[in-house]
């Protein structure tokens, strides 16, 4: 009998969920009739689902019955007591523009309310389903006003953002935040796409006014944190750092969050206010880690854009960090940065190599030996010493499988072979690392074997590719002069191979590295005017659009590349940063 009962109740919910599956066909495909018999009969079997019961309010409105709609309602509200239903009702009557009887039967579910508070889920749930926003921000206001506890901050936020009253919107997710300080990050996405990078557009200004002024009222570290933020969205890095410092001095916690503001004010390339933060966190700091995470920084922003003639000053610098924090696992960062300074600034690669061998004889872990052996592989590329290069690669490899250093070290095993001119060895490790956990090593890959498989069947002394390959170890080598000039043979002696559109293109970005920005136009535009199917084309609008904005300060132009890729190219990996530079250019104020 149990037996039986089981598999009755398994039928029963079968076919009610089938019903239910047929209904909602129905109606999506615009059949009305037939979604309203099945809604009354899954109605008939359970009389209290509030979905089967708006589906059928909505189909007899669909079919313009609202007579039908509003006595389906009348008989239920006599047997069930759910204010909600007082919303769908009015709804219905303002279907019929019988606005009296509307706006009656919403005073009567705002009524509810008062008598019973929990009433307001249903209630402003209701009116926001009809988008009816004036009465849903009541609801949720009285429910708010009659029992403090319920926090509908985010709700009425939403709805005053709709309603375009920014600044109630801006207050009610400051209110929010107050009371739900960890999801202060839930906030700054919300208002993200109601500010600019203008810290004069009306919306920036009026944020800054209302934190500023809870700030003096209420002294509370949210407030600075949320001005630090919003400066930051401006790139305003000096004011940001003000309210940064104002938080550490409260809280003497970690320094963590100004590091970062370093780190981003040295991204927008704002050097002078980024050494200055650095700086600050070197003077404060009172543990050795976070100090020499910020000499370390500060050193590697501050060799990024130094001449030829300072780079003993900085071989003295690092010296004299090694010495105050000597040579172990702590300061391993800064001993493969003075390798890597030794070898591709300097060009002292034995210098670099010995430093190396011996770092290796420390008390490593396995992973930083790893890493070691990862510098070591790329100052023997460097030389040109690819046989050892390869060695000291596929030792990591063995040692650490799976883990991501493996794979970034089978990744420089294939850009060695390539650079050999072993193509076929190097595109068998590209194929494993297409599935790489690590997405930019997956994407380099990808790229780097389609570069080969596009190329190799072209010529069968593959000489382009050769030529392209050297081209491309010259660059590794901070050899930029004489990479272009090889690019420059590849384009007039392989004018009808593949590889052209890519030697323009790198050609271009070598172009951009030595500041040349008029030539790297020119490659760019060729890319756009003859390759426009080809894989690199987003790459090139983007490049140009950039060097429009940034470089030679024609914000239409910029504006009209980056609409070719929001409307072209949705699925290129600048979609997302070119539709903010478009918007910002347009000068938008709000999501739009």
């Amino acid at each position: 009998m149990r037996i039986l009962l089981i598999f009755f109740l398994l039928i029963s919910s079968n076919l009610f969920s089938q019903g239910d599956i047929i209904a909602k066909e129905y109606f999506k495909n615009g059949e009305y009739e037939k979604a309203l018999i099945e809604y009354k009969k899954l109605y008939a079997r359970a009389s209290s689902n509030i979905s089967y019961i708006n589906q059928i309010v909505n189909t007899h409105q669909q079919l313009e019955q609202y007579d039908e709609a509003e006595n389906f309602l009348i008989k239920l509200m006599e047997r069930v007591n759910y204010p909600a239903f007082y919303v769908e009702l009015g709804y219905n009557f303002q279907l019929k523009n019988d606005f009296d009887n509307a706006k009656l039967n919403y005073q009567k579910a705002l009524a509810s309310i008062d008598d019973k508070v929990t009433n307001v889920f249903t209630v402003a749930r209701g009116f926001q389903n009809h988008s009816l926003l004036e009465e849903a921000s009541l609801a949720y206001e009285k429910g708010m006003l009659l029992k403090p506890d319920f926090n509908f901050n985010v709700q009425l936020a939403q709805i005053y953002g709709e309603q375009g009253n920014i600044e109630k919107m801006f207050n009610s997710y400051m209110n929010y935040a107050k009371i739900n300080p960890l999801a202060a990050g839930d906030v700054k996405r919300a208002i993200n796409d109601f500010i600019s990078e203008d810290g004069y557009n009306e919306n920036n200004v009026l944020l800054r006014k209302i934190l500023l002024k809870r700030l003096q009222q209420e002294p509370n570290t949210l407030w600075n944190s949320l001005l630090s933020w919003l400066f930051i969205q401006q790139k305003d890095f000096k004011k940001a750092f003000m309210q940064e410092k104002a938080i550490f001095k409260r809280e003497q916690e970690s320094l963590d969050r100004i590091l970062e503001l370093a780190s981003i004010a040295a991204h927008e390339n704002e050097i002078d206010i980024a050494k200055e933060v650095y700086n600050y966190v070197i003077d404060t700091a009172l543990d050795n880690e976070t100090k020499l995470k910020a000499h370390y920084d500060l050193l590697q922003l501050e060799i990024k854009g130094a001449s030829n003639a300072s780079y003993e000053t900085y071989r003295d610098k690092y010296l004299e960090l090694l010495n105050v924090y000597g040579r172990n696992g702590e300061t391993l960062n800064l001993q493969l940065s003075y390798a890597h300074f030794l070898a591709f600034y300097m060009e002292e690669t034995n210098v670099a190599i010995s430093f190396l061998e011996e770092t290796l004889k420390e008390p490593l872990s396995r992973m930083e030996k790893a890493q070691v052996k990862l510098k070591l592989g790329d100052v023997l590329v460097l030389k040109e010493h690819f046989n050892k290069a390869l060695i000291y690669f596929t030792q990591i490899q063995r040692n650490l499988k799976n883990s991501t250093i493996a794979q970034e070290a089978r990744f420089k095993v294939a850009k060695t072979s390539y650079y050999k001119g072993d193509f076929k060895w190097a595109e068998s490790q590209l194929k494993i690392l297409k599935a790489s956990t690590s997405q930019l090593i997956a994407n380099d890959a990808l790229d780097l074997k389609l570069l080969i498989s596009d190329n190799k069947y072209e010529d069968s002394l593959q000489t382009a590719l050769k030529l392209y390959a050297k081209a491309d170890l010259l660059s590794f080598q901070n050899r930029n002069d004489e990479a272009i000039e090889l690019l420059h043979r590849i384009l007039d002696e392989h004018k009808t191979e593949p590889i052209i559109a890519q030697a323009l293109y790198k050609q271009a970005q070598l172009f951009e590295i030595k500041l040349q920005f008029e030539k790297a136009l020119v490659n760019y535009e060729a890319i756009i005017a003859n390759y426009r199917d080809g894989v690199l084309i987003d790459d090139a609008y983007f490049h140009l659009a950039e060097i429009y904005e940034k470089q030679l300060n024609q914000p239409e132009k910029a504006k009209l590349l980056y609409e070719k890729i929001i409307f072209n190219h949705a699925d290129s990996i600048y979609f997302v940063e070119a539709r903010k530079r478009f918007r910002t250019l347009r000068g938008d104020a709000i999501n739009s």
